[in-house]
């Protein structure tokens, strides 16, 4: 957007170096709304072209499911990220919340308790996570790296060591149920990105949650109560994290403890790439849509060609590193604008 001061009521475009007068407008409109789309159709164009089993329909529902988990919880980590914070323990809490849910569906013979207690010890967590950092003042970064070592330490115990085995059969249709050919895992993603892609964008709390990333003073002055948003936005991160839990204990059949080792990072890669931009402030549901099928899609892709793990693992790294260096490259051409 082209800096503008106002002299008596005209708005007058600023001085600007000859020629970013008319580059700037239409590049930064290019990067910041349909860069992305257009990186994320080049690529899923050429995938489809060189790569025979992409385009077809049981790999397009194949490739929607593998990304639900980290789909589903990117649309809170937006929110985090937002802030101006970040949560590094939702690996953590995904794998508690799916060993609680299994120890009490056990135990109790009860789906819905089963559920009902995997979701709140995610929501547990994620709610003394934003208490911690909204009351201590600790750093987020900090915060939830001690969270993501105590969290999964509570998995282990509550599991005995061991993975839980689930005795109650109808546990199991959680995962695997499904309506117009998508699995409730899915639709539960695509929920999720509808209800906190107008949280964000239509009422008050997400402008609040942007207000409070891009300067958090300010917005306390405003009347905004900063400790209580956080504390509120971590919880939320928490009970999706617990919902997506849940639902891949179902899938898997079992609880888990060692489960979704990494996964906060491939959240939060898709999230920058998805534009959120890491000092807070700036976020797009529709953009972190869009992260979350590239992160999906480059994963599909390497699953068809039977790329190596270890060689998986440095793509994973490098869209991670890339991510944030875009991030970055984004910030100094905004303090410089």
């Amino acid at each position: 957007m082209t800096t503008q001061k106002t002299v008596q009521g005209d708005s007058v475009p600023s001085p600007l170096p000859e020629g970013r007068q008319g580059l700037a407008k239409p590049l930064r409109t290019l990067l910041d709304t349909s860069g992305l789309f257009a990186i994320f159709a080049l690529l899923f164009i050429g995938l489809s072209v060189m790569i025979p089993d992409f385009l077809t329909g049981r790999n397009m529902v194949g490739l929607l499911l593998s990304v639900t988990l980290i789909g589903t919880i990117a649309t809170t980590m937006m929110m985090v990220l937002a802030l101006g914070e970040v949560d590094l323990s939702v690996a953590s809490i995904v794998a508690f919340a799916g060993v609680v849910a299994a120890v009490v569906t056990s135990a109790s013979g009860s789906v819905v308790i089963g559920v009902l207690g995997g979701v709140a010890a995610g929501g547990a967590v994620g709610a003394f996570n934003g208490f911690v950092v909204a009351r201590f003042g600790i750093n987020s970064l900090i915060a939830t790296l001690a969270a993501m070592e105590f969290v999964r330490g509570l998995a282990y115990i509550t599991s005995g060591g061991d993975a839980v085995m689930i005795t109650v059969p109808a546990f199991f249709e959680l995962g695997s149920a499904s309506f117009l050919g998508l699995t409730l895992p899915v639709w539960t993603m695509i929920g999720c990105f509808v209800v906190f892609g107008v949280l964000l964008n239509m009422t008050s709390f997400g402008r609040n949650v942007l207000a409070t990333g891009g300067n958090a003073e300010a917005a306390a002055l405003a009347g905004v109560n900063v400790r209580r948003l956080k504390i509120i936005v971590f919880g939320l991160q928490g009970v999706v994290a617990g919902i997506a839990g849940v639902l891949l204990t179902s899938r898997m059949g079992l609880g888990d403890p060692n489960t979704s080792l990494g996964l906060e990072l491939a959240v939060i890669s898709a999230c920058v790439l998805g534009g959120v931009a890491l000092s807070g402030g700036i976020a797009s549901i529709t953009g972190v849509l869009v992260g979350v099928l590239i992160m999906g899609c480059v994963q599909n892709a390497m699953g068809l060609l039977n790329v190596p793990t270890f060689y998986q693992y440095l793509v994973r790294g490098a869209i991670l590193l890339l991510a944030v260096m875009f991030d970055r490259w984004k910030q100094t051409r905004r303090s410089r604008a």
